[in-house]
């Protein structure tokens, strides 16, 4: 069996989720079973529901967050109560890892809890340390830590340009 990856898509463009989205869909199509995990999508988050509804596809999208707002316009007291929520999620996440309950896992938008304060490097490595060769794992955001290189395989940085 061959070694399965980690990957990042990052960048300030359009279309990270949308390249996770195509990954898991093409891994769906191989047999192959796939969690999604979103964070921080707020309103946007039921625009990928029809996935789960797809015959013959193993896909399970998972979202922990309770408010309709995206996290950066809620009020102090609301970010509180998101954070735990979000927390949750990230806990999730490490038990699909550690128990290899899927063959593709999607985090996406997790490298976002980065940029707001709600996860730390140490956390999402620890997490990534967990996983083992037969696990591809997509992770989603704006910006990937150097800290984190070592343990990813394949980074991806989509990039607008101003004309």
């Amino acid at each position: 069996m061959e070694k399965e990856l980690t990957e990042v898509y990052c960048g300030n463009a359009r279309g990270k989720t949308t390249l996770a989205m195509g990954q898991s869909l093409r891994a769906s199509t191989q047999g192959k079973s796939v969690i999604i995990i979103q964070f921080l999508k707020g309103s946007e988050k039921q625009e990928l529901d029809f996935l789960e509804e797809l015959d013959n596809l193993d896909i399970k999208i998972f979202r922990f967050e309770k408010m309709e707002t995206c996290y950066d316009e809620l009020n102090e007291q609301e970010k509180d109560e998101e954070k735990r929520n979000i927390l949750n999620g990230l806990n999730f996440a490490r038990k699909v890892i550690a128990t290899r309950e899927c063959d593709f896992l999607v985090l996406d938008e997790i490298l976002g809890l980065l940029d707001n304060g709600i996860a730390t490097t140490e956390m999402i490595t620890d997490i990534l340390k967990l996983k083992d060769e037969s696990m591809h794992i997509i992770m989603t955001g704006r910006t990937m830590p150097e800290s984190m290189e070592e343990y990813v395989d394949s980074v991806t940085t989509m990039t607008t340009e101003e004309k």
